[in-house]
């Protein structure tokens, strides 16, 4: 395992690590032994690192990754977030009394003293522009409730504004083959910053693993069906803000990255990783099966500068305009 370090926290994490809101819910059926198995298994190979937050199976994947760090919580390290229990337009929902709630609710489930990375899950711009929830966030860290703070955000707007607030020490964004808009003004401002790049929805809700038709099915209770077109939350949360049928034709087109790189799963995260601005990507997993597979990116082939050109030419004329919600 490669680990890179978090901005300035002070905290190297694996390049590889894991997102936790398969196991909690939202992605359809999930087993809690599996799940743990799962966890012990990308520990064991050396993954050190696990995003989740406190509304993934109300509070489930927090309660999981207690169990499954016990013992080890020197080492393994943890990023959660808060604000969307609540009403993540109200002023109110970002205040001192709201949000020390949501932090030590988190603390208790996490069954730790301090919080390794708090991040505001997905505000309004208007929330961040207001500013009062970063002075909220620079007293908790004061107090050693969390050891740094930063903002899962749906837009490049989004996190090029964070970027200005010195106390934010990390963004998690949305970034992939087919969503590749930040690689010209976020990751190299993250860069200059020296602020940590956490990657979620690595390969697009499962469109990048190539393994999706245009007529397969999704449970009731997985994202993936009641939020296909922005339903419940913002679209771009699902399948990166691509029309499904849409990103299954795309993700059809990108069959060739396989090549030599033994899977779309495994060359779709490589791709990733070959920017050094990247701290991590945290897909998601059910299974022990999928975190073996996501692993095994680390030993696959970097893109070439003809494949990476040719990438970003498929992104601008096929892909770019299709997307839907902030980006």
């Amino acid at each position: 395992m490669k680990y890179r370090p978090l901005g300035k926290t002070g905290i190297n994490v694996s390049e590889i690590s894991f997102g936790t809101w398969a196991i909690g819910g939202s992605w359809g059926q999930t087993n809690e032994k599996e799940s743990l198995r799962a966890l012990d298994k990308a520990m064991d190979e050396g993954v050190n690192f696990f995003d989740t937050a406190d509304v993934y199976g109300d509070g489930r994947s927090e309660r999981l990754l207690s169990q499954a760090t016990k013992g080890k919580e020197d080492r393994i390290h943890i990023a959660t977030k808060f604000c969307r229990a609540g009403d993540i337009g109200d002023p109110a929902t970002y205040s001192e009394v709201q949000v020390r709630e949501w932090c030590e609710a988190s603390l208790k489930r996490l069954k730790r003293e301090t919080i390794d990375l708090y991040q505001i899950h997905c505000p309004p711009l208007a929330i961040l522009q207001e500013g009062s929830v970063f002075g909220v966030l620079d007293k908790l860290q004061e107090e050693g409730k969390i050891r740094a703070y930063g903002v899962s955000v749906e837009s490049v707007e989004e996190g090029l504004f964070c970027l200005k607030k010195p106390g934010v020490q990390a963004l998690q964004i949305i970034f992939n083959l087919l969503r590749q808009k930040p690689i010209a003004e976020l990751l190299p401002k993250a860069r200059e910053r020296e602020a940590g790049l956490l990657v979620r929805l690595p390969l697009a809700s499962g469109l990048l693993t190539g393994k999706f038709t245009g007529e397969s099915a999704f449970e009731a209770d997985d994202h993936r069906n009641f939020n296909r077109d922005g339903q419940h939350f913002n679209v771009g949360e699902t399948f990166g803000g691509l029309p499904f049928a849409k990103g299954v034709e795309l993700s059809r087109e990108l069959a060739w990255i396989a090549e030599g790189r033994e899977s779309m799963t495994r060359a779709s995260l490589r791709w990733i990783l070959d920017r050094p601005e990247i701290t991590c990507v945290i897909p998601g997993f059910k299974n022990v099966r999928q975190v073996e597979d996501n692993l095994a990116a680390q030993a696959v082939a970097s893109f070439s500068n003809v494949e990476q050109e040719k990438l970003k030419a498929f992104y601008d004329e096929r892909v770019h305009s299709h997307i839907r919600g902030s980006y």
